[in-house]
């Protein structure tokens, strides 16, 4: 019975490969995503047995960490929130879509060795700036590359993408990927500290512009009232 039972979960699991479904692509991507969030945790620590004096100056050094920590976890739940958009369209998958999903993947489980680069050498050293925005922007290429690809191939697709899904889709990825080329440059040409307040700076813009993308939902018209019924007093009139 147990053999039967095995052998029939992997005839399954074969059915489904071949049939190109999403399915297992999408839930090896959420164990990336939930293990890169994990890990940036793993840059903050304060040593141990510090006296009065020591640990106020330990906490004092996190608050960089905590900031970059900040900006990354929105970065990654900003990609994983575009990669579930992205495979809400998608029925089946091709080895393009599945090779560029694993690139994608790459790049946002390198996130944390870059975030803990910017929290330690990003106020002075460009090149620290630079790999953050280069990680950043690779792995927003890949996802604009993967949507462009269901885009363009109906046989992918489980439902039409509407234009403006799509025109917004493709604004977003391609407008984090000419944010990081700017840090990068800003810290090259003006100063390392300059690219990383820009990085702060473009995530609250970033999530107003999504703001002001959205629909605004149309106001019923109001019904016109009708003219209350005088009452009539007295005798109908003859």
């Amino acid at each position: 019975m147990a053999a039967e039972g095995d052998t029939d979960s992997y005839a399954a699991a074969e059915s489904e490969e071949a049939s190109g479904s999403p399915a297992r692509l999408v839930a090896l991507s959420d164990g990336v995503y939930a293990i890169a969030l994990t890990l940036l945790v793993l840059n903050l620590s304060v040593p141990a047995d510090l006296e009065h004096a020591g640990f106020a100056h330990a906490l004092h050094d996190v608050w960089p960490r905590l900031g970059t920590y900040g900006l990354s976890f929105a970065v990654i739940a900003s990609l994983w929130r575009d990669h579930r958009r992205i495979f809400q369209f998608v029925a089946r998958i091709d080895d393009a879509a599945i090779r560029l999903t694993l690139a994608g993947l790459g790049a946002v489980a390198l996130l944390p060795f870059p975030t803990t680069l910017l929290s330690d050498y990003g106020g002075h050293e460009p090149e620290a700036v630079t790999f953050y925005a280069a990680t950043i922007a690779a792995a927003n290429l890949m996802y604009l590359l993967l949507f462009v690809r269901i885009l363009r191939h109906a046989g992918l697709r489980a439902s039409p993408i509407p234009r403006r899904v799509a025109r917004g889709m493709a604004t977003d990825h391609a407008g984090t990927i000419l944010i990081a080329a700017a840090t990068a440059a800003v810290a090259w040409t003006v100063s390392p500290a300059a690219g990383l307040y820009l990085w702060l700076a473009a995530l609250p813009c970033g999530v107003a512009a999504r703001r002001m993308r959205r629909p605004s939902r149309a106001r019923r018209p109001k019904r016109a009232r009708r003219p209350k019924r005088a009452r009539r007093t007295g005798q109908k009139s003859g």
